[in-house]
C-alpha cells in the first residue's frame, strides 16, 4: 500500500526532528503541558462556522482555506478593531458573503482592487498590498480548480474525496499554493501541507462530522504546521530555539520560507504535537483516548490567542503556506 499524505508528513518531519540544529524538542516538557492544557477550551474560529446551506458552507470553507495564509504579512495588515490578522480576513469574507450571497467560481474571479476592498486593505505597495495580490491568485486558482474538477460545485470537491481526508488533501495540491513541500539540507524533501490538511478539519467541524464533514481517516491528520502552534510550544518549553534564531524572531525578521530554520520550526512542531497527543491520550487523570491530532492542534491554536503568547514575538515567514 502506498504511503498516504499524512504518513509522508509524519515521516519526513520526524526525520528533520532527529537531526535539527536550530530547534530542539524537550520531551520532559510534553507531559507537563499535557496536564496543563485546557482541553475543553471553546473554539474561536469563524472559519469553522456553517453559513447557509451545504454548498454555501463548503464554498466558504474552501475559499477561506484557499487564502488561509499570510501570517508573515499580518504585522502590516490593516486589522479590524480587536481582531487578529486571520480573524480580520475570515470576518471580512463572511461579511462579503452576507452582502453578496453564496460564493461561486465566477464571483472568485475578481481583480485585486475588488479583493483589497473586501478585506479592507490599501493597494499602496506595502506588504499588505502584496498579500492582496497573492490572495487574488489563490482565489482564481480555486475557481479554476472547482470548475475543472467539480463542475463549479464546491460540494463536488468534497464528494470526489469519497470520505477520505487524505484524498481531499491530495486533490488540493493540484493548486500551486497548496504544495507545501520543502528541502532540508540533511534529510531532503519535507512534506508539511498545512492548508491541504486543515481544510478537511474545517469541513468536519463546520458540518459536525456528518455529510460533507464526514471523513473516515480524520484521526490521521497531523498538526497544521504554521507559526502559532510552534510558538505556543516554545513558550511552554516544549520547543527550544537556537539563540541566533530566537534573536531574529524577536527582531521580527522574515524567516525565509524553506530555509533550514523555518523547516525545522514547523517539522519539529509536527513531531512534538504527535508526542503531545499521545501524552494526552494516555494521561492517568482525565485521559482523552479519542483526541485526534487535528483537534489538539485547534486547542493549541486557540490557546495561542491568550495574552501570554501574544505578548511574545513568534516567527514570521512571508509565504503562501501559512
Amino acid at each position: 500500500m502506498s504511503e498516504t499524505i499524512f504518513e509522508r508528513v509524519r515521516r519526513t518531519c520526524a526525520a528533520v526532528a532527529d537531526v535539527s540544529s536550530h530547534v530542539r524538542i524537550h520531551d520532559d516538557a510534553i507531559g507537563t503541558l499535557a496536564d496543563r492544557l485546557d482541553l475543553d477550551r471553546p473554539p474561536n474560529d469563524p472559519g469553522q462556522d456553517p453559513i447557509g446551506d451545504a454548498e454555501s458552507t463548503a464554498a466558504f470553507v474552501l475559499t477561506l482555506d484557499a487564502i488561509n495564509f499570510g501570517s508573515g504579512y499580518f504585522p502590516y495588515l490593516r486589522k479590524r478593531p480587536g481582531q487578529s490578522g486571520y480573524h480580520t480576513v475570515a470576518s471580512s469574507l463572511r461579511d462579503w458573503i452576507d452582502l453578496n450571497g453564496t460564493i461561486t467560481t465566477t464571483s472568485l474571479r475578481r481583480d485585486v482592487d475588488d479583493w483589497a476592498q473586501v478585506f479592507g486593505q490599501e493597494l499602496d505597495g506595502s506588504p499588505a498590498h502584496e498579500l492582496m495580490e497573492l490572495f487574488t491568485i489563490a482565489l482564481h486558482d480555486l475557481a479554476d480548480f472547482v470548475d475543472t474538477t467539480a463542475g463549479g460545485r464546491f460540494v463536488g470537491v468534497v464528494e470526489a474525496a469519497q470520505g477520505s481526508a487524505a484524498a481531499l488533501a491530495e486533490s488540493l495540491t493540484a493548486m500551486p499554493f497548496y504544495r507545501d513541500v520543502h528541502e532540508h539540507p540533511v534529510t531532503g524533501q519535507v512534506s508539511l501541507y498545512k492548508r491541504a490538511q486543515i481544510t478537511a478539519q474545517d469541513l468536519a467541524v463546520a458540518f459536525a462530522g456528518e455529510g460533507y464533514g464526514r471523513f473516515d481517516d480524520l484521526d490521521q491528520l497531523t498538526m497544521f504546521a504554521d507559526n502559532l502552534v510552534p510558538h505556543v510550544l516554545r513558550v511552554e518549553g516544549v520547543l527550544e530555539f537556537a539563540p541566533d534564531l530566537l534573536r531574529r524572531i524577536e527582531a521580527v525578521d522574515n524567516i525565509t520560507i524553506g530555509s533550514p530554520e523555518e523547516v525545522e520550526i514547523r517539522a519539529c512542531g509536527v513531531t512534538a504535537v504527535e508526542r503531545l497527543a499521545a501524552a494526552v491520550r494516555s494521561r492517568t487523570t482525565d485521559p482523552r483516548p479519542n483526541l485526534t491530532t487535528g483537534s489538539l492542534d485547534n486547542i493549541l491554536w486557540n490557546t495561542g490567542a491568550g495574552p501570554t503568547y501574544k505578548a511574545i514575538p513568534r516567527h514570521r515567514s512571508r509565504c503562501v503556506f501559512y
